[in-house]
């Protein structure tokens, strides 16, 4: 491999993760006036119906973009266009067929889900995502079209385009069916249950769709403006040689890992809501009451804990690449130093944004989330008690890529496999034999990803032959997060009452940073050569020395 492709590969994987980090950002800021449009018990609707949604996406079209891109590119690495399209072409009927069988099956089935779940009014949140998985399948393998020829920048575009407009029409809308829905109950006289949040977290899915569907319309217009070039990659002598049976056999053989790896960890999200649900109803507690604490949890709660896992995986994947080659080249040594980099980096942001959620969850609760409620001490409480879930999950992240880069594909899947057990085991025992309630949740959240890590991290040493450094990569940060966070703590506490919730916050959260920053540099946690050799942010040092 030449060294402009290698360097033309690490480009495009830094769009990517770049395009990646600026979608969770954009969907982390619409959240929350849409958390505050919907209320409890439409995020509680609301994040049920995307978690039966995502097992439908996983299921039909997931892993389509990787699979198409794989199998694309080997083609068009040997010159076999034809074959190429070919494949294009059988995995755009596979998409249609899998995206229309999970359509239907949500959209006709969307009244047995809201039985089964015990949550009245899920069905028309999952009726408005129904059409969501076929765009999506189809929006997949388009994107893996473009990923296969080396190009991430449509990919790339589309998912920043998606998200704008997701987020534009998921807040207009949601706010729109708040308002004809009250008004409608209003001018009736009668008091109908969930009508009004039913109808919120449906104008909250219509983003999603609208989204996709934008996305989609994007690759259309830039299909048909290539068609110059995809008449000169056709004009070759090479044949399609490749049987249509072959072909989708090879797709389906090359999505089924990652499907299984996803439906692992997406099924235990819907699995919590539906042990949690059934198991709060038979214990006497009322539906709508636990419809609102699923929402906290799974809106609230989940979304301050996404944020910075989101920011450091990201920062982390525009390296991953690098390892992936050099563990190619059997450059051990090299492999080694990268991972200790990606690693410190990723612990660098997770573990003080662990402790920072911690240590400031009043105010980031109070500020970001107003109209909890009688919700709002339990939401400040699942933060605090549930924020060593940012370590958790993105150190099991980063070391699923690193596994996953150094051909152990399986392991993952069979760490995740038994962590889901022990997960969905503690989450029904705490909801069944322990009045925790909702703080359940936290300890199934939390010991899933742990379980996962601990489990990685030993096949990274065992399989990579890679040797943690524990003092400076965890131990170090750690300690410097700890102080961080009892000064963040005590300016907070200290001056809330004199400056108001919001300045207190941002005050703080300023001395924080400075703290943590302060304290790095005296425990010599991260060097000059560390900093240079850092994903992303080492350029910026390198420039100055």
């Amino acid at each position: 491999m030449s060294a402009q492709v290698k360097k033309s590969l690490v480009v495009q994987g830094s769009i990517l993760a770049i395009a990646g980090l600026i979608t969770k950002v954009i969907g982390f800021i619409y959240r929350i006036p849409m958390a505050n449009i919907l209320g409890n018990t439409g995020n509680g609707l609301y994040s049920v119906a995307f978690g039966i949604y995502n097992i439908a996406l996983t299921l039909s079209s997931y892993s389509m973009p990787l699979a198409v891109s794989k199998l694309m590119s080997a083609r068009l690495a040997k010159g076999q266009y034809k074959n190429a399209y070919r494949l294009f072409r059988c995995a755009l009927a596979f998409a249609i067929v899998t995206g229309s069988i999970a359509c239907a099956a949500l959209f006709f089935g969307a009244e047995a889900f809201a039985g089964i779940y015990h949550k009245e009014g899920l069905e028309y949140p999952l009726r408005v995502l129904a059409p969501t998985v076929f765009v999506v399948a189809l929006l997949g393998t388009c994107r893996g079209f473009f990923q296969g020829h080396r190009n991430m920048v449509p990919t790339a575009v589309s998912q920043v385009i998606e998200q704008i407009v997701n987020a534009i029409v998921s807040v207009a809308a949601a706010s729109a069916f708040v308002r004809i829905a009250s008004e409608r109950v209003g001018a009736s006289g009668r008091d109908v249950p969930n009508v009004v949040s039913a109808a919120a977290a449906a104008g909250g899915t219509m983003g999603t769709f609208a989204g996709a569907f934008t996305a989609l319309l994007i690759f259309v217009l830039i299909s048909l403006g290539r068609q110059k070039a995809r008449r000169i990659e056709l004009s070759g002598e090479d044949l399609a040689d490749e049987d249509y049976g072959l072909i989708a056999r090879a797709i389906l053989l090359t999505m089924l890992p990652v499907i299984l790896s996803q439906t692992i960890y997406q099924i235990g999200y819907t699995l919590d809501d539906l042990l949690f649900g059934n198991l709060m109803v038979k214990k006497g507690y009322a539906e709508n009451t636990v419809t609102s604490m699923q929402g906290v949890f799974n809106t609230q709660y989940n979304q301050m804990v996404n944020l910075p896992v989101a920011i450091a995986t990201a920062m982390a994947s525009a390296a991953l690449p690098s390892i992936v080659a050099s563990f190619a080249r059997g450059e051990t040594e090299r492999v080694k130093e990268k991972i200790s980099s990606v690693l410190k980096v990723n612990m660098l942001i997770a573990i003080p944004a662990a402790a920072g959620l911690a240590a400031l969850a009043e105010p980031v609760m109070g500020v970001l989330f107003p109209r909890l409620g009688d919700y709002m001490p339990m939401a400040v409480m699942l933060l605090r008690t549930g924020s060593s879930a940012v370590v958790f999950y993105a150190l099991s992240t980063l070391t699923t890529s690193i596994l996953q880069g150094s051909d152990r594909m399986r392991l993952p899947v069979i760490h995740s496999a038994i962590s889901l057990t022990i997960h969905v085991i503690l989450v029904a025992v705490c909801a069944w034999f322990t009045d925790l309630g909702v703080y359940g949740l936290i300890i199934g959240n939390v010991t899933f990803p742990l379980l996962v890590c601990t489990l990685n991290c030993r096949s990274v040493a065992k399989r990579v032959g890679y040797c943690f450094q524990w003092k400076n990569t965890f131990i170090k940060p750690a300690a410097a997060a700890i102080v961080m966070g009892v000064v963040a703590f005590g300016i907070y506490t200290s001056i809330a009452d004199a400056l108001g919730m919001l300045v207190a916050m941002i005050v703080a959260i300023c001395a924080a940073v400075a703290v943590y920053g302060g304290m790095l540099l005296v425990l010599k946690a991260v060097t000059l050569s560390e900093l240079k050799a850092m994903p992303l942010i080492g350029k910026f040092f390198r420039k100055r020395t």
